[in-house]
């Protein structure tokens, strides 16, 4: 508990946490704009670029646009999450404190896991940022198509969309205490966004075995182009996680912090 106190207390005093949340909630401001203009071309005027960017957005209804909010979560998620547990377990290292958290009276184990949660939680938030600011801004926008079913059912693939992308959030932490800093972790992050595109793309009979692909497998934001994820899917996914989870613990246990 001493631990999860002091981890979370050093989140919360972070400017870190405070620029996050407003990125989530700026981005789903714009997704809402975004709908906005493709009900009413006229906003966008002679900009080609505005008009293009709008056109993504298809049918400029409630079901289009939640759908769009769980593929932004999904391609967000892997950068925005993955930044989050490299700041959390990078930042002991750039700051040169590690040696002196790790000299407390508190069990090495207990600190990791700890961070774990601090990083769970924080990425929770920045889910539920980007969710409840698309929809308070689809309310603003007043998109027609509201259904209380489908909007329950969107938002429980949301959710448990994110969720599956947290959980591959302990990979990133490892690749952090390993290097001892923020970069590689963060190229780590950006990687696996580009590998699931090329997997899906140059391998999808692969798709379902690759953890970072899992979750937009999950979400049916892939529609029938790609083989559906299974049980051994779910399977990979969590083995991933354990296994992060586990290395960063025992890199923390026995490797040599000096």
């Amino acid at each position: 508990m001493v631990a999860l106190w002091a981890e979370g207390l050093k989140a919360r005093k972070s400017k870190m946490l405070v620029g996050t949340v407003l990125v989530f909630l700026f981005v789903a401001i714009m997704l809402g704009l975004l709908v906005l203009v493709a009900r009413h071309p006229e906003i966008a005027g002679r900009s080609a670029t505005v008009s293009a960017k709008a056109s993504v957005v298809g049918n400029a209804d409630w079901p289009a646009f939640l759908g769009l909010l769980i593929q932004c979560a999904l391609a967000l998620g892997p950068m925005g999450f993955g930044m989050v547990a490299s700041w959390v377990f990078g930042r002991e290292y750039s700051d040169r404190v590690v040696k002196d958290l790790l000299a407390l009276p508190v069990s090495r184990v207990s600190i990791v896991l700890a961070k774990f949660v601090v990083i769970a939680v924080w990425c929770a938030l920045l889910s539920a940022t980007l969710l409840a600011g698309g929809i308070l801004t689809g309310l603003a926008v007043q998109l027609p198509g509201w259904s209380g079913a489908n909007a329950v059912h969107a938002c429980g693939v949301f959710a448990w969309s994110c969720a599956l992308t947290i959980l591959l959030c302990s990979p990133v932490a490892l690749i952090a205490c390993m290097s001892r800093g923020y970069l590689l972790p963060i190229g780590f992050a950006i990687l696996t966004l580009v590998m699931t595109n090329l997997v899906a793309i140059g391998l999808p009979n692969f798709t379902p075995y690759f953890p970072w692909a899992i979750p937009a497998l999950f979400s049916g934001i892939t529609g029938v182009a790609l083989p559906k994820a299974g049980v051994l899917s779910y399977g990979v996914l969590l083995l991933t996680s354990v296994g992060g989870l586990v290395g960063t613990a025992v890199w923390w246990r026995f490797a040599d912090q000096s």
